[in-house]
């Protein structure tokens, strides 16, 4: 490839859909990745498509999600990943069984219907259902659950499948992608920015950094500081069973998600932390968040409680200080793009889509002004800098 347009650092599924999409525009793109393409955050999540509004809070998170604000967003996003595996001529085992939001209490129940008014104002179709409602349409839900809404936009698709998907298809469009390459510096040279990986170089006059818990080391190498707040959470999985639960089950007062995938196997997650971030290796599972997690799950889906646990395992999760998404251009720093933050796994295809035509200066399918990278910068002094 002769000079490219663009520069993406990272191959997790935030930069595998922005180099398709900018690829499949024409644009000259180079992909680099510190390692194996899909082996951190976005291959270690749990796939969920969230099409009705988000729980608020993992367990332990001190900022909750403006989940009224995401809506429009993840609207969008359905409608990409209605027509994602005809886009890319694959199959990701794209499944959208819909979705059930528990509550076991009335002040949970009362969220529930909150929710559904921002649902019902952003054109998402929910109803709200008695928990004897919910288990005539499921009835493995336990008597705990006393209400719950259901969503036919929920789904899910494989974290293993989707970011191979998007890469192959930017590849035909004449991506180039450089695995187990990590940048070691990047320099502003004219209106250009000139990317390092040891004695190799590319320069482009546009970088986007979508490198997940890396952002802010990324950023930095340009001499930006990014603040972010990585975690790790970790997931679990059953044995296989045969088909029983078609759709996605969450909890609306607890990070909970609960689904049977393709393979027959449960996947039980919801955001619990991890015994610890290991930015430099493989972060550890916790075995009280699993003890928690499962006993969580099993209170509202008993037949849980008779399956075995298979393994877990944790995965770094690109949070942001106030638990909201990055996506935009730097302030100050022409050509310097950032993507990244919480539900990045069902926003990856607006998040490429609202990349590219930002590169291409043109507006965004929807405003994302006020989720842009200027309320995250800090100086030297680590002062936060007003937006």
């Amino acid at each position: 490839m002769t000079q490219p347009d663009v520069i993406v650092v990272g191959a997790g599924i935030l930069g595998a859909s922005a180099a398709f999409h900018l690829a499949e525009r024409g644009y000259r793109v180079v992909v680099l990745e510190r390692g194996a393409p899909n082996r951190e955050g976005s291959g270690t999540t749990a796939g969920n498509l969230h099409i009705q509004a988000i729980h608020t809070r993992r367990p332990g998170q001190e900022v909750p999600v403006d989940s009224a604000r995401l809506l429009p967003l993840q609207l969008r996003a359905s409608d990409h990943w209605s027509r994602i595996e005809e886009q890319l001529g694959a199959d990701v085992e794209l499944r959208r069984g819909g979705g059930f939001m528990v509550a076991e209490t009335a002040a949970q129940e009362q969220e529930l219907r909150e929710k559904h008014e921002w649902e019902r104002h952003a054109g998402i179709p929910t109803e709200v259902l008695t928990g004897d409602e919910a288990r005539e349409r499921l009835p493995l839900l336990s008597d705990r659950v006393r209400a719950a809404s259901w969503c036919p936009l929920d789904g899910y698709a494989n974290p293993l499948l989707i970011t191979p998907a998007y890469l192959a298809a930017a590849r035909r469009h004449g991506a180039e992608l450089h695995p187990f390459t990590p940048v070691t510096d990047i320099r502003r040279v004219g209106d250009d920015y000139k990317v390092l990986s040891g004695d190799r170089s590319w320069t482009a006059p546009v970088v986007v950094n979508t490198a997940g818990p890396w952002i802010t080391e990324i950023s930095a190498l340009a001499g930006i500081h990014i603040r972010m707040s990585p975690v790790a959470i970790q997931m679990h999985v059953t044995t296989r069973v045969p088909p029983m639960m078609h759709h996605l089950v969450q909890h609306i007062g607890e990070g909970m998600s609960v689904k049977q995938v393709s393979a027959g196997n449960l996947l039980i997650g919801g955001g619990w932390p991890a015994a610890g971030l290991d930015m430099a290796g493989r972060s550890t599972v916790s075995l009280p968040s699993m003890a928690g997690n499962l006993a969580q799950a099993g209170r509202i889906l008993p037949f849980l409680g008779g399956l075995r646990l298979l393994r877990m395992w944790a995965g770094p999760l690109a949070a942001t200080p106030d638990e909201m998404p990055v996506i935009g251009e730097v302030p100050g720093h022409p050509g310097f793009f950032v993507a990244g933050g919480t539900y990045a796994f069902t926003l990856a295809p607006v998040w490429g889509d609202t990349l590219c035509r930002r590169i291409a200066g043109e507006p965004p399918a929807d405003p994302v002004d006020d989720l842009g990278p200027g309320r995250l910068l800090y100086d030297d002094a680590t002062t936060p800098v007003s937006p």
